[in-house]
């Protein structure tokens, strides 16, 4: 009787302490991967700052095309908004294509203004438009890494709280499936946004 309370006692230490090992690794890799999301979100937070600066150098010279330039503003507010969302939800997909649906449009729109920028040679040579075209161009790539690093996370994550035994700790104690963040949903989208002068 005392051999079989013992052995009890120890399965039962034995899936306690395989618990916490477990609780452990899905709170470092949601760590991780929250950590990653804040990244994407300073890349995001650099390119929004750049947009009104682009947007004032290009608006002496493009006065009659304030559309482009209303559309890059209103793109911008609506990435903002969606960022700031998903940072408040990071867990919910539909925040996250939210999300990425507003970068999409916000990409667009630079992509149109830049364009714009190709008919005025007085504006392509402006310094501080090539400087901040340039950044942008910089930025988009840094945008693009953070978001593979995310992923990255993600997947890392994902495989590790839907892995059998992993997955009843997992679903226990809440840690449920992260979305990933999909770069393009149209082949619009998937058009590079130009910024050569």
């Amino acid at each position: 009787m005392n051999t079989n309370l013992m052995v009890v006692s120890a399965v039962i230490a034995a899936l306690l302490v395989w618990g916490v090992l477990v609780y452990n690794r899905l709170m470092a890799l949601r760590n991780r991967t929250s950590n990653a999301l804040a990244q994407i979100d300073v890349q995001l937070k650099r390119r929004y700052d750049l947009v009104p600066n682009l947007v004032a150098v290009a608006k002496k010279y493009l006065e009659h095309e304030s559309q482009t330039l209303e559309a890059v503003i209103r793109a911008r507010g609506q990435a903002q908004a969606a960022a700031s969302a998903l940072r408040a939800a990071p867990g919910k997909p539909e925040v996250a294509e939210a999300m990425v649906a507003a970068e999409g449009a916000l990409g667009g729109a630079l992509g149109r203004l830049m364009v714009l920028t190709e008919s005025y040679p007085d504006l392509k040579a402006d310094d501080t438009m090539r400087s901040l075209s340039e950044e942008l161009g910089s930025t988009e790539n840094r945008i693009g890494y953070a978001r593979q690093a995310y992923n990255d996370q993600v997947l890392e994550f994902n495989n590790a709280s839907r892995a059998f035994p992993a997955i009843v700790v997992a679903s226990i104690l809440g840690f449920h499936a992260m979305p990933m963040l999909q770069s393009t949903q149209s082949a619009q989208e998937r058009e590079a946004v130009r910024v050569q002068f």
